[in-house]
């Protein structure tokens, strides 16, 4: 077998619960497994207790194909100079926000004479944003996670090659379970609430998550139902820096009868899976979702969901025919911004429409949740499958190393244009 190729990594830690972290990780995978790829990461994203280089290890790939490097935010241009020139990788594989790699586009003419440039581009809304074109014209390939996404680049870069390659689940682990074995779950773990209709959040407590918000209006709809009859699970950090004080949110509002459950111990995919399972239905009222992987993660279980109608969540709960569970449309979209993203809207939905949202999947009859769901799997299953997830990478990864080359090979970069004079 040739020697394999090195492909230098840049997101969330592979190994952090993250969408963007568990993302990274299925793609590592797909390829260390076929003995042609190893891989360094720069682990990113999380708070490192020590910065020493980590080895991920397992039976089906060689010991040091997967180096794991701690870094500070994403990493630095330092560390990508001497990552470069030590161990002449052949490819840069990077994901998630522009935001965070203006550093990395800003030495893009030391990087891609000598290797390609490939981001799986995650961007989550409307207007086309023009100030991102630079740094879409400074990478080689751009893999889009969302249908918002993929368009969005071909308007604003549309020489730049781009593919549409969405989120995927591993369907081995999200999976709908036996009845009996979801019953018994259940009772062990939750048996003060067999007898009601439970709604799912699994989120991240911050602000665009609006989890406060979350937390208000459904404490209104259990007073309109009866608090003793729905409860909502909300599998998150309560004190997590970046979001709210749900602990005291519970407390002021007097919310702490057992219709809302704080969920804050680290699962493992098959108890996840099992929350999935147990569920009536999996929410999600972001004011901007990239793509949303909890609600990807709760159809691929056959359980349906509730979701407001912006960036990636669109595609799921709908694919322009069916409905696989409640699509809200935003009540205003706010144009906010910075200096760094100077305009992207902000959906945001209405109390009364959540409210509404929540009553209708309440009403409906356990067999037509269900039909829902059925309907959502088979959507997961035809749409955004394990196996194309990989197909799709395989097939680009091994093109773009052929086509495009590196180092002594590197073909299709030139480091300067003409233009027509005025």
């Amino acid at each position: 077998m040739s020697e394999k190729k090195t492909i230098l990594v840049i997101s969330d830690h592979p190994l952090a619960p993250s969408g963007v972290g568990t993302q990274t990780k299925y793609f590592i995978e797909t390829l260390i497994l076929t003995g042609k790829y190893r891989f360094i990461c720069l682990g990113g994203a999380v708070k490192h207790p020590n910065y020493e280089q980590q080895y991920v290890t397992d039976d089906r790939w060689e010991d040091g194909d997967w180096i794991v490097q701690p870094v500070d935010g994403y990493g630095s241009a330092e560390i990508i100079r001497s990552i470069l020139w030590t161990n002449k990788p052949d490819m840069i594989w990077f994901m998630t926000d522009p935001r965070f790699y203006e550093w990395l586009w800003q030495i893009e003419n030391e990087v891609r004479p000598l290797i390609p440039m490939i981001y799986y581009h995650v961007w989550d809304n409307y207007p086309p944003p023009k100030y991102n074109g630079k740094w879409y014209r400074s990478t080689d390939v751009i893999a889009s996670i969302s249908k918002v996404t993929y368009d969005i680049v071909n308007k604003v870069a549309p020489d730049v090659e781009n593919h549409y390659i969405p989120h995927a689940v591993d369907s081995t682990s999200f999976t709908k379970y036996p009845k009996q074995e979801i019953e018994n779950f259940k009772s062990n773990s939750f048996s003060d609430h067999n007898n009601r209709t439970i709604f799912f959040w699994n989120n991240r407590n911050a602000r665009r998550k609006h989890s406060g918000t979350l937390l208000h209006w459904f404490n209104k709809f259990a007073d309109k139902v009866g608090p003793d009859k729905v409860c909502l699970i909300m599998h998150t950090d309560p004190s997590d820096p970046h979001g709210q004080d749900l602990q005291q949110i519970l407390h002021d509002f007097k919310m702490d009868d057992g219709r809302i459950i704080l969920s804050t111990n680290k699962m493992p995919p098959k108890s996840l899976a099992m929350m999935y399972n147990m569920a009536d239905c999996t929410i999600n009222i972001s004011d901007a979702e990239g793509f949303g992987l909890a609600t990807l993660e709760s159809l691929s279980c056959g359980t349906p969901i509730i979701v407001s109608m912006t960036g990636g969540l669109q595609e799921q709960v709908t694919d322009g025919e069916e409905w696989f569970g409640i699509g809200i449309e935003p009540s205003s979209k706010a144009l906010i911004g910075s200096q760094q993203v100077p305009y992207i809207y902000e959906d945001r939905i209405s109390e009364e429409d959540f409210i509404d949202a929540l009553t209708k999947m309440y009403n409906m009859s356990s067999k037509e949740r269900e039909i829902l769901g059925e309907k959502g799997m088979k959507h997961v299953e035809k749409n955004y499958n394990f196996k194309n997830y990989q197909e799709r990478w395989l097939e680009l990864v091994e093109d773009i190393t052929e086509r495009l080359g590196s180092w002594e090979t590197r073909k299709g970069y030139k480091s300067w244009e003409l233009l027509e004079a005025l």
